[in-house]
């Protein structure tokens, strides 16, 4: 069955486009202002057509790297944090003075996990990005390295814009990249061949997935970019990956880089960012009548049904939940510490309202709060 490219896209009304630090700075890791005001036209161009767009954009660290004296893009966690701190706002304002050109108004929106998988935060910023875009405005999204505390990104910002397409409930998802689409092997083998569509994992199947980019300045490569892919298709958004001197081919519904269609339905956003945005603080090991519950049931866990705590966690943080092998099967926002949790283990609720009070009689897991893995 053929896709119609030009309809799909030509319906979509709500659009995440996101690109990579390569597409944007030299390799000296300045910002490229010709690179930056030609992805803008292009958007804008998309805007004028009728489509509200949001932009993730990779490029704080990369765009902080001249102005700091480094020559490459540092290792150190405090190190790319500086260098965030300096490139996000050059960053920010070289978007604000283009699109302003075409009268576009823009807002920046750094996110960290938190924002998106506690309840009232994710609430909050899906709100945001409505009324932005109810305004008129374009939403220019980053993961806000400066404070990272864990990991500096969630894997060259794809996964990102990923999880953004399905809180903002797009219709289609661009990932522009220095290579023009997805291949059966590396894209600069002689042989290798490019994919045009992917409709199911079996598309895949003989595909070699290898990291590409540009050296010292991305993170990323088409193994990130993949995984977006099947997160926004497995949430029922089309994807199209391609080059960013092919997006204004792709946003016209050209037969450019590689479509993968959606082949599920929408899911409960902050659970989808549970699974896909988040790792386990730490373990609750459960016993099998627990895991039946959690698995087959979707029940919510309790105290009774838990064996072993591990590792270091709060109230609030994601923690992966094990069957009695030790195989990861679900994780979870807890809503106890880690210390508080050896006291109630294989105790009921009521026990352990008679003995500790109230305040004890509640889940150890809301079961609106897990996803299963």
């Amino acid at each position: 069955m053929t896709t119609d490219r030009s309809a799909l896209v030509g319906a979509a009304r709500r659009v995440v486009v996101k690109v990579g630090s390569s597409s944007l700075t030299t390799a000296a890791g300045g910002i490229d202002p010709a690179r930056v005001r030609q992805l803008v036209e292009v958007l804008a161009a998309a805007r004028d057509g009728g489509a509200e767009v949001v932009l993730v954009s990779s490029g704080a660290i990369a765009a902080g790297l001249a102005p700091l004296g480094l020559k490459r893009r540092p290792r150190g966690l405090a190190a790319q944090q500086a260098a965030a701190s300096v490139g996000q706002g050059l960053l920010a304002h070289r978007y604000q003075e283009e699109f302003a050109r075409h009268g576009i108004v823009t807002g920046q929106v750094l996110l960290t996990v938190d924002d998106v998988t506690r309840r009232a935060h994710y609430r909050n910023a899906h709100q945001t990005f409505a009324k932005l875009l109810e305004l008129g405005v374009v939403p220019i999204v980053n993961e806000n390295d400066t404070v990272a505390t864990s990991e500096i990104r969630f894997g060259d910002n794809d996964r990102l814009a990923a999880l953004v397409a399905h809180l903002v409930h797009a219709d289609l998802l661009v990932l522009l990249s220095d290579v023009d689409g997805l291949y059966d092997g590396p894209p600069w083998r002689s042989g290798s061949r490019l994919v045009p569509v992917v409709r199911s994992e079996k598309d895949l199947a003989s595909v070699t997935i290898g990291s590409v980019g540009a050296a010292g300045v991305g993170t990323g490569g088409m193994t990130t970019k993949v995984d977006a892919a099947r997160i926004a298709t497995g949430a029922g958004i089309d994807v199209v990956l391609t080059s960013a001197e092919q997006a204004a081919a792709a946003l016209a519904g050209a037969e450019v880089g590689t479509l993968f269609e959606a082949t599920g339905k929408r899911r409960p956003t902050r659970l989808l960012w549970l699974a896909h945005a988040t790792s386990g603080q730490g373990t609750l090991t459960l016993d099998a009548g627990a895991v039946r519950a959690v698995v087959e049931r979707r029940a919510s866990l309790l105290a009774a049904g838990v064996t072993a705590v591990g590792g270091s966690f709060v109230a609030g943080d994601a923690v992966d939940l094990l069957d009695p092998a030790g195989a990861v099967v679900a994780r979870g926002l807890v809503n106890f510490d880690a210390d508080e949790l050896p006291a109630l283990l294989g105790r009921s609720t009521k026990e352990l309202k008679a003995a500790l009070g109230a305040a004890y009689e509640r889940e150890v897991i809301h079961r609106d709060d897990l996803v299963l893995l």
